[in-house]
This record gives C-alpha cells, sequence and structure tokens, in this order.
C-alpha cells in the first residue's frame, strides 16, 4: 500500500527524563525512534522500520520489543 500513513507518538516521564518514542509510516518506508532528553543533553536514536514490522502495524497488531535496538 504505497498511500499508507501512519504517525504514533508516546511520550514519558520517569525520574526526571523524557523519554519519546515515535513510529511513522509514509507510503511504503517507515522509522522509528527514541528520544531521551535528561536537563540539557539529548540523545536520539533512530532506525528502519522492516518490512514485517510495517505489515503488523497496518494490521494493528502489537509488537513486543520494537524499541529494544534503539537504546
Amino acid at each position: 500500500m504505497k498511500n499508507f500513513h501512519y504517525h504514533n507518538t508516546e511520550k514519558r516521564r520517569h525520574n526526571g527524563k523524557h523519554i519519546t518514542r515515535k513510529v511513522v509510516i509514509k507510503g511504503g518506508k517507515g522509522f522509528k525512534s527514541v528520544t531521551l532528553k535528561h536537563g540539557k543533553r539529548n540523545r536520539t536514536v533512530k532506525r528502519t522500520l522492516k518490512e514485517n514490522e510495517m505489515h503488523k502495524i497496518k494490521q494493528g497488531k502489537f509488537i513486543k520489543g520494537l524499541f529494544d535496538n534503539c537504546k
């Protein structure tokens, strides 16, 4: 599906740290990212989504450990 667009953002606060997890799919490409903000220090890790991950997201299925390789 080339016309499929999906965007999800989850924000959390834990012990003074701000953690933001994002998933974006536009057309046939997608990426996932994790941003850690602690004081003035920011750290962002961005990875591309695999084909099977995009397929499961399109079906609305939960993917356990989706952000494990973004640490």
